[in-house]
């Protein structure tokens, strides 16, 4: 029997569900499991224990941030083609922001209790992004992807050198993001100026601040 459509109420129902899930922890399911050589917990000190929770707050807010752009961009991209495209790549970062949650848990710290805040604004950037143009949404989540992957190289060279659970889990992530980079480029993602870069990137400055912290 074929399915019928969705209603506008339906896909209402399904965005709200969607925000719901990117920001209530523990309220996804993982498809993969971690990402991970050995299920043994590193053995870290108080100090080392603390920074890692922080970096670790800062790539699952990263993630938050993630759905909220691609949500923001699949509501608004005039492509039917593209709106796919956000919604499959916001689908696969899932797994990104359950495996953050994870190790969050494991080193007995918590997400950004801005998470909210994050979410609602990277949606909205991603509404505008997506609203503009194509070539535009996806240069967006080119650059996106981009600065991500420098940060998450970043955070690997900061970890522990006991913590190879933390490295693997940031490794895979990055290697992740980088395709979701590459699949945006080939779809017709367009350079920004460099204006939008650097305001980009200050915004993700002062959201790594915070969420470091809080």
């Amino acid at each position: 029997m074929a399915l019928r459509p969705l209603s506008k109420i339906d896909q209402l129902l399904l965005g709200v569900d969607k925000a719901l899930r990117a920001v209530v922890p523990h309220s996804n399911p993982s498809t993969r499991p971690l990402p991970v050589s050995s299920d043994e917990i590193p053995e870290l000190s108080i100090t080392e224990a603390r920074h890692v929770a922080g970096l670790m707050r800062i790539n699952h807010t990263g993630e938050v941030c993630a759905q909220g752009l691609y949500h923001g961009q699949a509501l608004t991209a005039k492509d039917d083609n593209v709106k796919q495209a956000m919604q499959q790549s916001a689908e696969e970062e899932v797994d990104h922001l359950v495996w953050c949650e994870t190790r969050l848990d494991e080193l007995g710290s918590h997400p950004s209790i801005f998470t909210p805040l994050w979410y609602g604004m990277s949606f909205g950037l991603g509404a505008v992004a997506g609203a503009i143009s194509n070539e535009f949404s996806l240069g967006f989540v080119a650059e996106t992807e981009a600065q991500v992957s420098e940060h998450l190289q970043d955070h690997i060279g900061q970890l522990p050198v006991q913590d190879q659970r933390s490295r693997e889990i940031l490794a895979q992530m990055d290697i992740e993001e980088l395709h979701h980079r590459e699949l945006a480029l080939i779809n017709g993602g367009a350079a920004l100026s460099p204006p939008v870069r650097h305001t980009m990137r200050w915004m993700a400055n002062r959201m790594k601040a915070t969420a470091y912290h809080l």
